[in-house]
């Protein structure tokens, strides 16, 4: 384990994955192309400081339930803010974290022209993410 993630806990950290790869599961849910969703995922492996070492572990912990679009954001929405709240104990991270799914989101959506229903949740996720 990383000395820069030992300040979290094994929850806080699913918190964190679940709240990043279920926001790239959203837009993939909300009918993004494949490709597009691609870079998105890659963008959050991309991640660097406390918030890069927790998202690019190789973990089982990322639950993403539901069998609709609703059930997926009803879990991963709260999920986004709770983990902004939790990383307002480390300095710089909340930012961090804020930034990496910005840059996942643009990267799943700048390679195609989003659908409207694409838009409409990449300003939801925008939304959790200010809390």
């Amino acid at each position: 384990m990383s000395v820069t993630t030992s300040t979290l806990t094994d929850s806080d950290k699913a918190t964190l994955r679940t709240a990043a790869y279920g926001a790239v599961s959203l837009i993939a849910a909300a009918g993004a192309p494949h490709k597009a969703i691609s870079h998105g995922s890659i963008a959050l492996t991309s991640a660097t400081g406390l918030v890069g070492h927790v998202l690019s572990a190789k973990t089982k912990d990322i639950h993403l339930p539901g069998k609709s679009v609703a059930d997926l954001a009803d879990h991963v929405l709260p999920s986004l803010t709770a983990a902004m709240n939790l990383l307002a104990q480390h300095p710089g991270e909340a930012g961090n974290f804020h930034d990496t799914i910005q840059v996942a989101i643009q990267a799943a959506t700048q390679t195609c022209k989003p659908s409207p229903a694409v838009t409409a949740m990449a300003a939801k996720i925008t939304a959790a993410l200010n809390g």
